[in-house]
């Protein structure tokens, strides 16, 4: 029999966990075992006893979950694991699997898919599901933007020195709050919709006329550029990476919209791909003292380049938010959502049997990362600039 891991995660302020009870039973039901770090579910508020009533094995550290997993189950790339001194890839089993969010094509993440490439780790990204309806399911990456986006707009609220909605009081009229949000995927329309809610004025910039069409229907601004179609609109209806002279109008575009702006929220991200960058040092210069960015692209690189993986920092009086685990912030529901996404993406992993990986399967050919000591992921290859993908 196989043995599915579900470390805890290691991440700061990580809450997540990428199986819940009703998922364990489902992966029993499928023939594995399972096998569950203690404490792993405590930001859920999911106890050791509640996984070992659905059946799981509670392991009592890392290092004894790694060794004995075939399949990893995680919510973030592995890291370097401070209680035992050793990288999460370490720690696993050579040619285990990993199943995971590996943001493979963000600069920061390309050490780490060559350690797994080295380990000879089978490793698949959760961001590499492809837009299809047979995907739905299993589609991560939108369950985990629609908690992004939500989010994204609460932290923003929460650092910017101002109201959100307009305020009226005795004395006068407080104007309501501008907010500019680039990139409408799933994370900016939800961002929009929350932005409506609390009171806020919105403008929306998307290279693609069906995400701008979205936007209006949110009652949202839409922001002076467009992109031909063949130039913006990629496989299955996601953004295309623009050329570097188109790239350049669309900055000159957003410009005067980013200075007008009290809160910039950047979701622009091309599948597999760097982030684009967007918005510019003199952008930066020229915005209002206390505005706020929350860079949401920043697991892929981000879309200011000032931001910082990680961190919140102010320059030139904006601060600029670099979080990269929003959804763990709401860790509940994403965890509930997670989990039954990454639970549909192992019954069609292992639809043909335990022993028998399905790699013909055009959902896991688009997500597979690192098999048999290669790098296969395309947009890694892209970044790393043509470098060989063997080591």
């Amino acid at each position: 029999m196989m043995n599915i891991g579900i470390p805890k995660e290691i991440m700061p302020e990580e809450k997540r966990i990428a199986a819940i009870p009703e998922t364990v039973q489902k992966f029993i039901k499928m023939g594995f075992n399972v096998l569950v770090e203690t404490s792993a579910g405590e930001g859920i508020h999911c106890e050791d006893l509640e996984y070992e009533k659905a059946g799981a094995r509670i392991m009592p550290d890392a290092e004894s979950l790694y060794q004995n997993a075939d399949v990893i189950l995680k919510v973030k790339q592995p890291l370097y694991n401070e209680k035992s001194g050793r990288h999460e890839i370490e720690l696993m089993k050579e040619k285990s699997i990993l199943i995971t969010f590996l943001h493979p094509a963000a600069p920061s993440n390309h050490e780490m898919i060559q350690k797994l490439r080295d380990k000879g780790i089978i490793s698949f990204t959760m961001d590499g599901i492809p837009r299809i309806s047979r995907a739905q399911t299993m589609d991560a990456l939108t369950s985990m933007s629609t908690v992004t986006g939500y989010k994204s707009v609460l932290i923003a609220a929460s650092y910017l020195p101002k109201f959100v909605p307009m305020i009226t009081t005795a004395i006068g009229s407080i104007k309501p709050a501008n907010f500019l949000v680039v990139g409408i995927g799933v994370v900016g329309l939800q961002a929009l919709a929350t932005i409506k809610r609390l009171g806020g004025v919105t403008t929306a910039v998307d290279i693609r006329e069906d995400a701008r069409k979205g936007a209006m229907s949110l009652g949202a601004k839409i922001g002076g550029f467009e992109a031909p179609e063949q130039l913006s609109i990629g496989k299955w209806g996601y953004a295309k990476a623009l050329p570097s002279d188109w790239l350049e109008k669309e900055r000159a575009a957003l410009s005067p919209l980013v200075e007008e702006a009290d809160v910039v929220i950047l979701s622009a991200l091309v599948p597999g791909e760097v982030a684009p960058i967007l918005v510019t040092e003199e952008m930066l210069v020229r915005m209002k003292p206390g505005s706020v960015i929350v860079d949401v692209s920043i697991d892929q690189g981000g879309n200011c380049t000032s931001t910082e993986a990680g961190a919140d920092i102010i320059k030139h009086g904006v601060l600029i938010c670099g979080l990269q685990n929003i959804p763990g912030r709401i860790p509940v529901h994403a965890t509930w959502l997670y989990a039954n996404n990454i639970y549909h993406y192992v019954k069609t992993l292992f639809k043909n049997g335990l022993n028998d990986l399905d790699l013909e399967d055009e959902i896991v050919q688009n997500s597979l990362v690192t098999y048999q000591g290669k790098i296969l992921y395309e947009g890694v290859l892209k970044a790393l600039n043509g470098t060989t993908s063997e080591p």
